[in-house]
This record gives structure tokens, C-alpha cells and sequence, in this order.
């Protein structure tokens, strides 16, 4: 599972449709299928049903779509981080990540406040 899939995921939601989802992320619409298969075939399960309109959210998708905005959160919050530099930029950046992967919600508890 990769960021730019779980990006795809979520813009293609916001969008439902994929033509304009790809748009936005500047792919071909054939790219951006090819992202969904793959994030599909990661987690086992339909994210999308194809309707005349565009696509929808299947339940699943529906259930997986809060984790993955949380997961590019997350990565957005890492990048920051990093970009301060030096070790505690990238110790900050493990720590929120373990954090967020063991469920943990709010602040990690080293977090600055």
C-alpha cells in the first residue's frame, strides 16, 4: 500500500468521479484505476462501485475511508516535521507514526504542546 494509492482513494471519493479525481492529481484516468486496483488487492476488498454517474463508496470503502484521510494526515504531519530538520524531526515523525498505528487518538504523549 502506497501514499500515492491511499491519495487516489480519497480524492476519488471526495470526486466521485475518477476522471475528475485524476484531473486533480494531474494522472491519466487509466493511472488512477491502476492505483485503486492495486490499494484494492492490498486490502483484499471493493472500495468502489462504477455507477452512470461516477463511482460510489462500497461499505467498505465507506469503513476504510476515515483511516486512510487519517493516514494522509499523518504523512502531511510527518513531511512537517521533517522539514524542521535534524534527529527530532525525524524521532517526532516515528513517534506519531507508532502512535497512530497502535490506535492511539489526539497527541502523542511527547508531542509538543
Amino acid at each position: 500500500m502506497q501514499e500515492r494509492e491511499i491519495r487516489a482513494f480519497v480524492t476519488i471519493a471526495d470526486a466521485r468521479r475518477m476522471d475528475r479525481a485524476a484531473q486533480q492529481l494531474g494522472y491519466s484516468q487509466p493511472a488512477i484505476s491502476y492505483q485503486i486496483k492495486c490499494l484494492e488487492k492490498s486490502l483484499r476488498t471493493k472500495l468502489f462501485e462504477r455507477t452512470p454517474e461516477g463511482v460510489r463508496l462500497t461499505d467498505s470503502g465507506k469503513r476504510i475511508l476515515p483511516s486512510a484521510r487519517e493516514m494522509l494526515a499523518l504523512v502531511e504531519r510527518m513531511k512537517r516535521i521533517s522539514e524542521v530538520g535534524g534527529n527530532s524531526g525525524a524521532n517526532g515523525a516515528a513517534s506519531e507514526l507508532d502512535h497512530l498505528l497502535s490506535g492511539g487518538h489526539g497527541a502523542p504523549s511527547n508531542a509538543p504542546r
